[in-house]
């Protein structure tokens, strides 16, 4: 995934009223970016270090600018923007990266399923297999060496494991895959001290069926893209 327009740059103040933040630039000029992360983004928030982020020529938006990236004080890179990890999985599974998710015909994306009014983030189908549903979530928490999933209590990631349960019950692949964006990460595992209850739905899902896969996103200014797996903690 190529940035385009080209990415610029500052420098983190602060972020605030969950989806904003101030950064300054090399100017000195302070501007306000639009941040598109739900989460807590703990362990993500560096004021002081580098940050990159992307222009809109949609003049009905608010907020022009929107946070992509952000430099740790170790120099890793972390991808801030959890809506880019379903379009990142989307082009790893187009190109062939990902080789548990080969042999489909079809790649759907934001399809209605399940009991609970949910959308699935990736369909897959093809005549020869089981069809194949892939919910995707963005890996960006590190701790001690650790990638942790979720970095904040989250409901919805709870009914999506129920929803991914019910699939492969039905006799369907059920997918749960980590896009880790962040440079730090090699090992994935639920966060069970900010989230029990999704660490103990995680434990059931893999015991009833569900698959879950993780891969390491290359993160850069210029372009980023999912390249090589990771392990899983479960």
């Amino acid at each position: 995934m190529q940035f385009t327009p080209k990415l610029e740059s500052g420098v983190l103040i602060k972020r605030y009223k969950r989806f904003l933040a101030d950064i300054e630039l090399l100017n000195g000029q302070e501007i306000t970016i639009h941040c598109p992360n739900t989460g807590s983004m703990k362990n993500c928030l560096f004021p002081g270090e580098k940050v990159w982020f992307s222009t809109s020529d949609n003049p009905k938006r608010k907020y022009a600018h929107t946070w992509e990236l952000m430099q740790t004080d170790q120099q890793q890179l972390i991808g801030i923007n959890t809506g880019r990890a379903n379009a990142l999985a989307e082009e790893a599974i187009n190109r062939q990266v990902i080789p548990e998710l080969l042999g489909y015909d079809s790649l759907k994306r934001e399809v209605k399923y399940g009991n609970e009014n949910s959308r699935i983030d990736i369909l897959l189908t093809s005549q020869n297999q089981p069809d194949c549903y892939i919910e995707v979530k963005s890996c960006t928490l590190l701790e001690q060496q650790m990638g942790y999933f979720p970095d904040a209590v989250t409901t919805r990631g709870q009914k999506h494991l129920r929803e991914l349960m019910h699939m492969a019950e039905l006799g369907h692949r059920a997918v749960l895959l980590f896009v880790v964006q962040h440079s730090g990460i090699n090992c994935v595992k639920p966060a069970r001290h900010i989230d029990p209850q999704y660490a103990d739905l995680l434990q059931q899902a893999v015991l009833e069926g569900v698959e879950v896969l993780a891969y390491k996103t290359d993160l850069s200014p210029l372009e980023s893209q999912i390249t090589t797996s990771c392990k899983v903690m479960v």
